[in-house]
C-alpha cells in the first residue's frame, strides 16, 4: 500500500513547475522552470514523494498464541509490519483456509487478534498483505492432538510422560522423561516438528508438517537410558509434535513448543536428485591374508537435505554408517582381482532462506557447539596469529556473532579474487594470496569465524548445473544460538560459479543466510575416520566432494593394487 501525496506537497509541485506526463511508464518526467532555488526545492520534495511513497516491508510473524486452539478461540498473532488497518489485500490463513470479516477483533501494525475458524487438521498460519506472504507459524487443533497416555501402560513401545522444559530455543538441551526408550541410542532417535512452505495452486491446500532429527553435528544427545533422554532441540524444529522413534516403534507425540528464535528460516522448492557414484580396484601383488577398507561417503541428512534412502547398491557394506560413510571390507584377495562397489541414491533438497533479527541476538557461551566449532582444526587453523590478527581487524570490537560472520564474508568478497577453477592450498592460502577458489574461501572463511569466536564448519558436495552435471563445490555455515546454523556460499556470492550453472541474479546478497537447491551436500565439518588397523597404509583424497580424513586403508599383505574413484553423477531430477 502506498502513501498518499499530501495536497501541500502537490500544491508546492506545481507553484515550482514540476510537470508529470498522464502516463508515465517509469517514475516521474520533470520538466523544471525557475530558478536554482526553485528547481532544489522541487527535487526535495520530489525526494519527499518517493520516501512517502516507497514499499512496505514484508510482515513477519514473531509469535503465535496459543499454538493449540479450537474453534472460535481468540488468536494472537505478534510480530511486525502486519499494516495498521486491515483492508481487502489484508488477511490471515490458517491451514490455508481464511477466517471471515467478521472473525477479526483487532488488526494493528504488530498485533491481530482473529477468532480460529472450523477446521479440524494442523496447519502454518501465514499473515497475507499487498499480495505478499510472511514466514509460517505451525498451529494445531486441540481435537487433532492425540490424547495423553493416562494410567499404567503395557507393551514394549517408548512411551512419553514429560518433557522438560516444554518450551525451549534451537540448540537448548530438552530432556524427555518416560519408558521403554532403551539401554542405548543404537538406530533411535528424537524427532521435531519441520515444515516447508509448498508451491500450491490453492491457499486451501495444506499440508502437514514432517519431522526431523536430532544431529550428532550438533552433538544432540547428552543421554539416553531406558527411561530418559537428554537431547538437543536441533536446527530446522520447528513448534509441533516431538516423538521419540525406536527399531520397536514409535511413541505417541507430544507438543513442544520452539522459543526465542531470533529471526526466521524457511525451506522450500523441494528437488528429488538420483544419483549414483563407485570405485573400481584391482589388485595387483598380494598374499594372505590381507585386506582392504573403503569409506565411500554418504550424502549427510540436515534440515535442508532430506529423505535420503539407497535406491541400489551392487554390495553390503560392513558397517552402514561409520562417522558418515559407508564402510566397505575386501578381504583376502587375490593378485589380478577385480572389484567395483557401486552406489545409487535419492535425496531431497530444499532451497533455505533465513532472516535473522540480529539485535535480538542471546548468545550462550556454555554451549557445546560453541566450545567444538571454535576451535583451531588441521584444515581451518584458527589459532595462526596471521588468522587471529586478520580476524581481529575484520571484527573490531563487535561483540555480536552475526554481524561478525557478516563482515568476514564482505572482507572475503571485497579482498579476494574469487574464481570457479581450483587453486591448490587451503585456508592459509587463501589469506596470503589474492587468489580464492570455493575451497579457499570457504575454509578461510571458517578459519577467521573461529578466530573471531564464531562456530562455524565447512561443507562440501558438488553443485549441479543446467545439463544435470555434478561439480565438486565448497561452502560454509555458522551457527546462532537459539536460531541454528546460517548457510553461506562466498564463491558463488561473487559470482565465481561453474559453467552451466544457473546463478540467481541476486547472488551478491542471496548466498550469505540463504542457500540454493542445486547441491548435493556429502559432509558438514571434517569427518574425522579412525584407522581399523593401527598398521593399515591409508589414502587421503584431498579436495574431494567430502570432507572426509581416510579414504582407502591396505592391510596384512596387499602389497600393490589401484583405485578408481568416479565422479558423482546425476542420474534424474524431479522438481516438485
Amino acid at each position: 500500500m502506498r502513501q498518499k501525496v499530501p495536497l501541500f506537497l502537490f500544491a508546492c509541485l506545481i507553484r515550482t513547475g514540476v510537470h508529470a506526463p498522464s502516463a508515465p511508464r517509469r517514475g516521474w518526467l520533470i520538466r523544471m522552470r525557475g530558478s536554482c532555488s526553485v528547481r532544489f526545492a522541487a527535487g526535495l520534495l520530489i525526494t519527499l514523494f518517493f520516501v512517502c511513497s516507497c514499499k512496505e516491508n514484508l510482515p513477519i510473524i514473531s509469535s503465535i498464541e496459543p499454538h493449540i486452539g479450537s474453534p472460535g478461540e481468540l488468536l494472537t498473532i505478534t510480530g511486525e509490519n502486519f499494516g495498521e488497518e486491515r483492508d481487502e489485500s489484508s488477511y490471515v490463513t490458517i491451514a490455508g483456509a481464511a477466517p471471515t470479516s467478521s472473525s477479526y477483533v483487532s488488526w494493528k501494525n504488530s498485533l491481530i487478534q482473529v477468532r480460529i475458524p472450523e477446521f479440524a487438521e494442523a496447519g502454518l498460519v501465514y499473515i497475507h498483505r499487498g499480495g505478499k506472504k510472511s514466514n509460517p507459524v505451525l498451529f494445531s487443533y486441540r481435537s487433532a492432538m492425540p490424547e495423553p497416555v493416562r494410567g499404567e501402560e503395557f507393551g514394549s513401545l517408548p512411551r512419553i510422560q514429560t518433557v522438560e522444559p516444554a518450551s525451549a530455543p534451537i540448540g537448548a538441551l530438552v530432556t524427555i522423561h518416560g519408558a521403554n526408550f532403551g539401554a542405548s541410542r543404537e538406530n533411535s532417535g528424537v524427532f521435531f516438528a519441520w515444515n516447508a512452505e509448498t508451491r500450491t495452486s490453492s491457499e486451501t491446500e495444506a499440508k502437514a508438517p514432517e519431522a526431523v532429527e536430532a544431529f550428532d553435528t550438533e552433538f544432540a544427545y547428552e543421554l539416553w537410558s531406558e527411561r530418559e533422554i537428554r537431547v538437543r532441540v536441533p536446527d530446522g524444529a520447528v513448534s509441533g509434535n516431538l516423538e521419540v522413534r525406536t527399531p520397536r516403534g514409535n511413541s505417541r507425540p507430544a507438543f513442544f513448543e520452539i522459543s526465542g528464535k531470533p529471526g526466521t528460516k524457511i525451506y522450500k522448492d523441494k528437488r528429488s536428485y538420483t544419483f549414483s557414484y563407485s570405485v573400481d580396484v584391482m589388485v595387483e601383488r598380494a598374499v594372505r591374508p590381507n585386506g582392504l577398507y573403503l569409506w565411500l561417503p554418504k550424502p549427510v541428512s540436515s534440515a535442508s537435505q532430506r529423505n535420503i534412502n539407497v535406491l541400489n547398491r551392487s554390495s553390503e557394506p560392513f558397517i552402514e554408517n561409520y562417522r558418515g560413510s559407508s564402510l566397505y571390507q575386501l578381504m583376502n584377495l587375490d593378485p589380478g582381482t577385480k572389484e567395483q562397489i557401486n552406489l545409487s541414491y535419492v535425496a531431497e533438497v530444499y532451497a533455505v532462506e533465513s532472516g535473522i533479527r540480529y539485535q535480538n541476538i542471546r548468545q550462550d557461551g556454555t554451549s557445546p557447539i560453541k566450545m567444538v566449532y571454535t576451535q583451531s582444526a588441521p584444515m581451518i587453523p584458527s589459532d595462526d596469529p596471521d588468522i587471529a590478527a586478520q580476524a581481529g581487524a575484520i571484527v573490531g570490537r563487535e561483540r555480536n556473532p552475526y554481524i561478525k560472520a557478516q563482515k568476514i564474508f564482505q572482507w572475503i568478497l571485497k579482498e579476494k579474487d574469487l574464481q570457479a577453477a581450483p587453486l591448490p592450498g587451503g585456508a592459509l592460502e587463501g589469506l596470503k594470496e589474492t587468489g580464492a577458489d570455493s575451497y579457499r574461501a570457504s575454509l578461510l572463511f571458517c578459519a577467521l569465524a573461529r578466530a573471531a569466536d564464531v562456530p562455524a564448519i565447512p561443507a562440501a558436495g558438488v553443485l549441479v548445473d543446467r545439463n544435470q552435471r555434478a561439480v565438486r563445490h565448497y561452502w560454509a555455515e555458522f551457527w546462532i544460538d537459539s536460531f541454528g546454523w546460517i548457510p553461506v556460499d562466498p564463491a558463488l556470492s561473487a559470482g565465481a560459479a561453474p559453467d552451466g550453472f544457473l546463478l540467481r541474479e541476486d547472488h551478491g546478497t542471496f548466498y550469505f543466510g540463504s542457500l540454493d537447491n542445486q547441491r548435493i551436500t556429502f559432509s558438514r565439518g571434517q569427518s574425522a575416520i579412525s584407522q581399523m588397523d593401527a598398521r593399515g597404509r591409508i589414502t587421503a583424497r584431498s579436495r574431494d566432494y567430502s570432507l572426509q580424513n581416510l579414504w582407502e586403508e591396505a592391510t596384512g599383505g596387499l602389497e600393490s593394487y589401484s583405485s578408481l574413484w568416479s565422479d558423482v553423477t546425476i542420474t534424474g531430477l524431479y522438481i516438485q
